[in-house]
C-alpha cells in the first residue's frame, strides 16, 4: 500500500511538474494568430523603448516642439531612430521646419520616398555628431582649425564668428543639453557633399 501511495505522489508531482515546465508560455489560438499576422509588427529597437522617468533623449526633444515636425518625420521615415536616441553622447544639429522649406522645391518630397531611404539617411546622420559637443567644445575645435566627424562619415568646418558659431556653413540658433548630449539648433540642412 505504501508503495502505490509513493508511486501515485511521484506521478502526481511528476505531473505537476510537467504541467509547470510549459515555461508559462500560452499557445495563441488560430484566431489569435491570424489576427497577429494581419497586423503590423511592432518597432524595435531603443527608439520603441518607452521611458517616462528618465530625462529626455534628443529624438524625444524633437518630438515635443513643433519646429521640428519636418525633421521628426525625415527622422522616421529614413528608419534612423535608433541612431538619435543612442545612448551617446551625441550631437545633433537639428534643422527646424523652415530649413527644409529652403531646399529647391520638390527635394524633401522626393527625399521622403521608400527609394530613397538610404539618400535620406545619409543626409540626416550629416548632422549627427557621436560626440559631445557643448558650445564650449564647438569654440575649442574652431580655435584648433578642427573638423568636426559626422556619422554620416563626412567632416564639417566649425568656426566662430562676430555673431556666434557656425557649423558647415550655418548659424546655431540655440543649443539644449539633452540626456544623450546636445541638440544645436540650425536653419539649413546640412546636405553633404557626395
Amino acid at each position: 500500500m505504501k508503495k502505490i501511495n509513493l508511486t501515485i505522489s511521484l506521478l502526481a508531482v511528476l505531473a505537476l511538474f510537467m504541467v509547470s515546465c510549459n515555461g508559462g508560455e500560452k499557445k495563441p489560438s488560430a484566431t489569435e494568430t491570424e489576427t497577429q499576422t494581419e497586423t503590423a509588427p511592432a518597432k524595435q529597437g531603443q527608439a520603441a523603448v518607452v521611458d517616462t522617468v528618465s530625462a529626455a533623449n534628443a529624438l524625444q526633444v524633437a518630438k515635443s516642439l513643433d519646429d521640428f515636425k519636418t525633421l521628426v518625420a525625415a527622422i522616421e521615415a529614413a528608419g534612423i531612430e535608433d541612431a538619435v536616441v543612442n545612448a551617446g553622447p551625441l550631437t545633433v544639429f537639428a534643422p527646424v521646419n523652415g530649413a527644409f522649406d529652403k531646399l529647391p522645391a520638390g527635394t524633401l518630397d522626393d527625399l521622403l520616398k521608400p527609394e530613397n531611404k538610404s539618400k535620406l539617411a545619409f543626409i540626416l546622420t550629416n548632422h549627427v555628431a557621436p560626440a559631445n559637443y557643448p558650445e564650449k567644445q564647438l569654440k575649442k575645435e574652431a580655435e584648433k582649425g578642427r573638423k568636426l566627424y559626422m556619422a554620416s562619415g563626412k567632416y564639417l568646418t566649425v568656426e566662430v564668428k562676430e555673431d556666434g558659431i557656425y557649423v558647415g556653413g550655418t548659424k546655431i540658433l540655440k543649443s539644449v543639453k539633452v540626456s544623450n548630449g546636445w541638440i544645436h539648433v540650425i536653419d539649413n540642412v546640412l546636405v553633404p557633399a557626395e
